[in-house]
């Protein structure tokens, strides 16, 4: 068997649910995985919660400050505690039947114990802990207490980030998104780590970026990569950015556009005028959530106003430019995502079209790109050791 079929995922990967059900038991149980951001949860009772694999997670925020992270089922059982977010009162109340605990996760109440539970011990009932930790602005858990560090998980991939201080910028005004695409949310990764298709799906929506300059590689399971300005747009980007050029780049991290993907399945969209997260979501074996959220250089919104304006007006008097041939592209056809000029819109129709195209007999993978999509089996054979590694461990 030669080393790129080896590495081809089958179609069952796609498709199946009890494949699907291994992945969430196996690669998203142990693996960290992105919860918000520090500032989601200001004030003590603030929580939020998130999917981890098979477990439910809850972040909160006690009197004293601490994030605390903890499995999201009462020990009574096993209602989940919270919701997807809010505030709690003064503890955290199971909904069915009333049993407390405090943000410590210690239980702390259980409603008629003396005629119903008459020799309960609460001190072994407390809350199941996961760990927590925080990177820059980011939080993030863990199902596994006892699990690597986050610091030892990103396994020196930081070096290939970009230069972006996410606690000097601030989150974009209804800048966040969330798409439900009908496509396994390998698909997406693969089509957000594929650097073939840059220069010809995006060759009108991203051609601010020199795809010919494109360097990727990966720290242990995670992929790192960077592309330069196009000579045209770097010769002018004070004026051709929509939004204020961030100016945090040094001579060691040059300006263009880093787009890591941490493993499995969370991307970091960073440039020269934003930073976002693109977190995918897998809800089923056919259907992914996506989220971004966006952060950008501090101004006041007359700075945000006029650079938008020089920019547009910037484009307007270019004919043959991007602005151009998307107006083009829209008046021709409102209805279709490849000419929509919006590339996100465009990744969507593309993972949507391949997952259909998945019910087909004929349904085969030719060829990977020896480079440009080199990086499509490298994260293919980092998935099939993770799920490996963790039946191994089972």
């Amino acid at each position: 068997m030669s080393i790129k079929s080896a590495l081809l995922l089958p179609k069952s990967a796609y498709t199946s649910d009890a494949w699907f059900n291994r992945e969430m038991a196996t690669v998203f149980e142990q693996n960290w995985q992105f919860a918000g951001f520090v500032e989601d949860l200001p004030e003590p009772g603030d929580f939020l919660t998130v999917q981890a694999g098979r477990n439910n997670i809850m972040i909160i925020r006690g009197p004293d400050a601490e994030l605390r992270a903890f499995h999201n089922i009462c020990r009574h059982r096993g209602t989940q505690l919270l919701r997807t977010c809010g505030k709690a009162g003064k503890a955290i109340t199971c909904p069915y039947h009333d049993w407390s605990y405090d943000f410590k996760g210690n239980l702390i109440a259980v409603p008629q114990q003396k005629e119903e539970f008459a020799d309960l011990d609460k001190s072994t009932l407390g809350l199941h802990a996961a760990q927590i930790s925080c990177w820059d602005n980011m939080i993030w858990v863990h199902s596994d207490p006892k699990a690597l560090s986050l610091e030892e998980w990103r396994q020196g991939v930081d070096a290939y980030l970009g230069p972006h201080k996410i606690s000097e910028l601030i989150e974009y005004s209804n800048s966040s998104t969330s798409h439900e695409i009908q496509a396994n949310w390998k698909l997406v990764v693969e089509n957000y780590i594929d650097g073939y298709h840059l220069s010809h799906l995006h060759s009108t929506s991203l051609d601010m970026y020199d795809h010919k300059q494109q360097q990727s590689g990966f720290c242990g399971p995670h992929f790192h990569f960077y592309e330069p300005l196009a000579a045209k747009y770097a010769a002018n980007v004070d004026k051709q950015s929509p939004l204020p050029v961030i100016d945090h780049f040094t001579s060691d991290k040059p300006i263009g556009a880093y787009v890591p993907l941490l493993f499995p399945c969370f991307g970091i969209g960073a440039d020269e005028s934003s930073w976002s997260i693109f977190w995918i979501i897998p809800l089923a074996a056919n259907k992914t959530k996506v989220i971004t959220r966006t952060r950008v250089m501090p101004a006041s919104d007359w700075r945000f106003w006029t650079q938008e304006w020089h920019s547009y007006s910037h484009y307007q008097k270019q004919p043959g430019t991007k602005a151009d041939k998307s107006n083009q592209a829209r008046q021709a056809n409102d209805n279709d995502p490849l000419a929509s000029g919006d590339f996100m819109a465009e990744d969507i129709y593309v993972c949507e079209q391949q997952q259909k195209s998945l019910a087909s007999p004929l349904y085969s993978v030719g060829a990977y790109a020896s480079q440009q999509e080199s990086a499509i089996r490298e994260f293919h054979r980092q998935l099939l050791l993770a799920m490996k590694h963790s039946d191994a461990n089972s």
